[in-house]
């Protein structure tokens, strides 16, 4: 009996960006489902219930911190781990995320494929340790 894949949402408004990453990590055994914009992003989750949320800032229709909010005010997605993947690399945007708003991780563009499997693969043993 194998393993179901562990389910990845990626709110990204930059079609190219979520076959990126679907290709890095499907590769690895992931599923990665894409949504283009904060409103899908949220639908997403709420349909697919995933293991983890890949999470852009900056989109045009609701940005990345609004989606986060809303997921933590949200009791079926309170609980899912989100990196957020950002063209944002400030040493402010990095504390304001890591320290304030506490994601799980912040990754910033442009990452190496190493870099977004470590954090992934971190993260999930992290949330599938407690």
């Amino acid at each position: 009996m194998t393993e179901d894949p562990r389910r990845l949402v990626y709110v990204e408004d930059d079609a190219e960006m979520i076959e990126l990453v679907r290709l890095i990590l499907g590769r690895r055994g992931f599923e990665v489902i894409g949504a283009e914009g904060g409103w899908e992003g949220l639908e997403t989750m709420r349909r697919e219930k995933p293991d983890l949320v890949l999470l852009d800032l900056m989109m045009p229709d609701l940005d990345g911190w609004e989606v986060f909010q809303q997921m933590k005010a949200d009791e079926n997605l309170k609980n899912i781990p989100v990196i957020v993947i950002t063209a944002k690399a400030q040493t402010i945007d990095r504390v304001l995320g890591l320290h304030i708003a506490k994601v799980d991780d912040y990754i910033s563009k442009p990452f190496s494929p190493p870099e977004l499997i470590a954090s992934v693969e971190r993260v999930l043993a992290k949330k599938e340790a407690s």
